[in-house]
């Protein structure tokens, strides 16, 4: 194993770049990528597969049909042997949302009530950052620099389906297996978010059954909250 990467020290470089996108693209919640479509969600990817689950549609989309999930993988997108980097995977986004695309059948599956299409990165023409782009850069670097340390918990995706909604993905440090969290938006987000980091800990409100969501390990219900 010398001079290999061990899967605990792969995973966390997947989790940390899973992390890094999101941050970029909650950009795109309020300014569209193009043609009405905004983003309405990141999903960690199932397990430690290389890929991100970026979802698509109408800024207040009220049904699963109106969004599109799209898997990128982090592997094809990017400079070779490195994993995509956010802006590798918002230009394939971007691409994915303008003009017409046809896919096999092979790379039609859903998820969660909506359509999910397998993306090969080499078939989508993903346009090169422009100079709002390297203005936003400029500016998200300055206000929010770059640290080693992460934050706790740390946000792995998020995905608004529902009114007053929106779940969110998130690990803790030392455990990077993914929890999914339900919380309303009209609530007490203040105090709610000040006290994530137990409220996620707490036996009680985890959704016991099947879990029907299979980006995450486990489901926390924080609606009532």
């Amino acid at each position: 194993m010398s001079g290999q990467a061990r899967p605990d020290d792969a995973r966390e470089a997947l989790a940390e770049q899973q992390a890094d996108i999101v941050r970029l693209l909650l950009h795109h919640i309020h300014a569209p990528l193009t043609d009405g479509q905004f983003i309405r969600g990141v999903l960690p990817a199932p397990a430690s597969a290389a890929e991100v689950r970026v979802v698509t549609g109408p800024q207040h989309a009220a049904r699963d049909g109106e969004v599109m999930a799209w898997a990128i993988p982090l592997r094809g997108c990017g400079a070779p042997d490195e994993l995509a980097g956010p802006y590798d995977v918002l230009g394939v986004v971007r691409g994915l949302a303008t003009g017409t695309h046809v896919f096999s059948s092979s790379r039609v599956d859903t998820v969660l009530g909506m359509t999910l299409i397998h993306v090969d990165p080499e078939q989508i023409v993903a346009p090169s950052p422009d100079e709002c782009d390297h203005a936003f850069t400029v500016l998200r670097t300055l206000t929010y620099p770059w640290t080693e340390e992460q934050p706790d918990p740390r946000l792995r995706g998020f995905l608004r389906r529902e009114p007053d909604r929106m779940r969110l993905y998130v690990d803790r440090p030392g455990d990077i297996d993914v929890v999914a969290v339900d919380v309303r938006l009209s609530g007490a987000l203040t105090a709610l978010l000040a006290a994530l980091p137990s409220l996620i800990e707490e036996e009680e409100r985890v959704v016991s059954g099947d879990l029907d969501d299979p980006h995450c390990s486990r489901l926390v219900s924080l609606i009532d909250w």
